[in-house]
């Protein structure tokens, strides 16, 4: 088959999202398929266009296996909803036309959320080339952006959840992660209908898990060259490895490092990543000496990052 995938990010890219689309996409090319990947300039690690990827609006690689086209983010100050929309959009609008008009016809589309309006890239893509649409959701949105206080207004808000079900609505079908968010979007995509309409479109909610790749990540010690490097030797660690976002809500974990830091001076919390919302932590956390700022590790590290912890926090 010819598939077009539309997402976020993709290989070399580190975003969590990318990685897992990068899987998905070589598992696809493994069984014989072939790909056209339309995605965003690298610009995760930094929220800025990595060096040597700058400079173009539309870039284009030929692959053994299809083609990836890499269209402009245009990275914004996450804490700017109205900048960051109009980013969403104009990325949209460029992953729609380059979806749209590609030279080989696919038989069917594969679009990734967040963000919510590659639902609608892939649905235009889809629609125009009369070929089913599969929507895979990552985390449901607007959900998040609602109870972290970053999305406001009862219009605005009215807004995000009318596209948020017509995305759905319009899909051949919709995966998620877990039973709990199938849940969420069935109640969602449902919303005003009854009978035989309730049932087709709750049908079309699927589940299927991410994966972990089980020759990667393995049982390490938990004395490690990790701890060594970073001098958490004997230290009791409390770990967080991911994204520093504004959704992960990390302010917390400084809460419970403040309360700690006296009665037990041998527990030591680790925020191990990037991400938009870091620099402000590490200017609250300036006056914790249990609390440790840790760089993105190499996937190679990964085994080593979580034996290292003896307790995960998982926001």
């Amino acid at each position: 088959m010819n598939l077009l995938v539309v997402c976020p990010h993709f290989d070399p890219d580190v975003a969590p999202t990318g990685v897992v689309m990068s899987r998905i996409a070589h598992e696809l090319i493994a069984r014989g398929h072939r790909l056209h990947v339309v995605t965003s300039l690298p610009w995760y690690q930094h929220h800025a266009i990595d060096p040597g990827w700058d400079g173009q609006l539309v870039r284009t690689e030929r692959t053994e296996w299809g083609r990836i086209s890499r269209v402009h983010p245009f990275p914004t100050d996450k804490r700017n909803i109205p900048a960051r929309a109009l980013a969403f959009g104009g990325f949209t609008a460029l992953a729609t036309l380059v979806g749209t008009f590609g030279r080989v016809r696919p038989d069917a589309v594969l679009a990734m959320s967040p963000p919510l309006t590659l639902g609608m890239a892939g649905r235009v893509s889809a629609t125009a080339r009369r070929v089913p649409l599969v929507f895979n959701i990552q985390d449901v949105f607007p959900d998040v952006a609602i109870e972290l206080g970053l999305l406001t207004g009862e219009r605005v808000i009215r807004g995000a959840r009318a596209l948020e079900r017509l995305s759905y609505r319009m899909s051949d079908a919709v995966t998620v992660l877990s039973d709990d968010l199938a849940d969420n979007v069935r109640a969602k995509i449902t919303i005003g209908l009854t009978g035989e309409r309730a049932e087709v479109q709750a049908a079309k909610v699927r589940v299927i898990p991410n994966f972990v790749d089980t020759n990667a990540i393995r049982p390490a010690a938990r004395e490690n060259s990790y701890r060594e490097q970073y001098g958490l030797i004997g230290k009791t660690v409390v770990m967080y490895a991911g994204n520093v976002g504004f959704s992960q809500s990390l302010d917390l974990v400084l809460d419970a490092a403040r309360s700690f830091q006296t009665i037990r001076p041998d527990v030591v919390f680790v925020i191990n990543g990037g991400g938009s919302a870091r620099p402000d932590l590490e200017r609250e956390a300036s006056s914790l000496s249990n609390v440790r700022f840790i760089d993105m590790q190499p996937i190679e590290r990964l085994p080593e990052v979580l034996a290292a912890g003896d307790l995960h926090v998982v926001p």
